[in-house]
């Protein structure tokens, strides 16, 4: 199965920031335990190119892991030969896109209005990251009517209360962030357990949406 497909059928791209380079194999270790197969580590994280490619190396094909806050093509360009499959930007940069494209990896481009939204699609966006998704499902649903051949990936202040609303909107999928896994918690045994488990909630909470 391809990086696109893959992330379609897992729906929840888990944001990785921030955090300490020695923890995130342990935090990707639990969100695989709780059954999430799609991380994104942002690149405004510490030792990141290196944290890549130990990911990439560690996980192999069981967990799909790509590159977010990418904001230029040759940041895009350094995460793709470390390994990242997909790249995620919180804007849109027509060279970004090139870019990733021209490597044949999924490209993730960030908007917010239907102009937007279309001109990053008409860029070579395979899927467009709304973002911020802070004006709710109902937009998302709004979006669709008139670009429903445009893959939506809503971000930011999605959490358990709204994320199947989302998915019932018509988003592809979400990308979630501090709701589950928190960069300012200290990473331990117990915290581990706690992301597996939250992890766990986010999967059940797509997997119960007919659509």
């Amino acid at each position: 199965m391809n990086t696109y497909a893959r992330i379609v059928e897992n729906k929840i791209v888990a944001i990785i920031r921030g955090a300490h380079p020695s923890d995130v194999i342990q935090i990707i270790h639990a969100l695989r335990d709780g059954g999430i197969h799609v991380v994104e580590i942002t690149m405004n994280s510490p030792k990141v190119l290196s944290v890549l490619e130990a990911a990439t190396d560690t996980f192999g094909d069981q967990v799909v892991i790509g590159a977010g806050t990418v904001l230029d093509a040759e940041t895009a360009r350094a995460a793709i030969l470390a390994g990242a499959k997909f790249i995620l930007s919180p804007t849109t940069d027509e060279e970004t896109i090139k870019m990733t494209k021209r490597y044949g990896i999924i490209s993730i481009p960030g908007a917010l209005t239907p102009t937007e939204i279309l001109r990053a699609y008409e860029y070579g966006g395979d899927i467009i990251k709304v973002f911020p998704a802070t004006l709710g499902p109902r937009y998302i649903k709004d979006l669709r009517g008139p670009l429903p051949q445009i893959p939506l990936l809503p971000t930011g202040g999605i959490d358990l209360d709204n994320i199947a609303q989302f998915i019932e909107a018509g988003a592809v999928g979400c990308g979630i962030g501090s709701s589950l896994v928190n960069p300012r918690q200290e990473i331990n045994e117990e915290s581990l357990k706690a992301i597996t488990s939250k992890a766990k909630q986010f999967v059940s909470a797509v997997n119960h949406i007919h659509r």
